[in-house]
């Protein structure tokens, strides 16, 4: 994907502003902004995958979603809208390529493009309901179902998850040793094999039926 295709159903003008942005790449695990951090500029994902975390005081991390070609980030939007600096952390999960649109070309599209500010708030909409997606799974659901869930997403049809305890543990909202008991217990069930480096899915079935909540 390039700037013309994240955009182009905008205005002319528009998409010759944002046209002209010059992608910048980076390479897998570089952070893209921290907590503090002031907005550079409005960041629309061209190639590849960002993870946004939220950190507590203890180091525990969440992520809170991700965004993928195509998309945009909610935390720079919200930060851009209310001159706000970031709370959470940005890591790009893969290689990546982006655009970053400055904070004055952002302003004058949001005030003069309806269609540029129909694209952002879409953005924002679709972020937040992933967002409120996992709070609701963070309060109402048990850890045992969100890790079965996760588990069986990251196999992606398959049967083999090479992501470690705290990866897992990031994504659902929990912590690293919490993430490892319900590995065992998941082993010992014959739910999972448990290898070096990775983790096999034994009873795709039985997970799922974890992953939905049935006894």
């Amino acid at each position: 994907m390039d700037s013309s295709d994240a955009f182009g159903t905008l205005e002319p003008e528009s998409r010759a502003i944002l046209g002209a942005l010059v992608p910048r790449t980076v390479p897998r695990d570089t952070v893209l902004f921290r907590p503090g951090d002031a907005p550079a500029g409005f960041l629309v994902v061209l190639e590849g995958s960002v993870g946004v975390h939220l950190i507590g005081r203890s180091g525990r991390e969440m992520l809170l979603y991700e965004v993928n070609a195509g998309q945009t980030c909610i935390q720079t939007t919200l930060c851009l809208l209310g001159e706000q600096s970031y709370t959470g952390e940005a890591v790009a999960r893969t290689p990546l390529s982006f655009v970053m649109l400055p904070k004055a070309a952002f302003a004058r599209l949001m005030a003069e493009s309806p269609l540029f500010r129909g694209f952002v708030f879409r953005a924002f909409g679709d972020r937040l309901k992933d967002v409120v997606t996992v709070l609701e799974r963070v309060a109402f659901v048990r850890v045992e179902a969100r890790l079965a869930s996760e588990l069986l997403r990251r196999a992606e049809g398959g049967d083999t998850v090479t992501s470690t305890h705290q990866d897992l543990a990031t994504a659902i909202g929990s912590v690293r040793e919490v993430v490892s008991r319900r590995l065992e217990t998941f082993a010992r069930d014959g739910l999972v094999r448990l290898e070096r480096g990775r983790l096999v899915l034994a009873d795709r079935q039985g997970m799922e039926r974890v992953a939905s909540g049935t006894p």
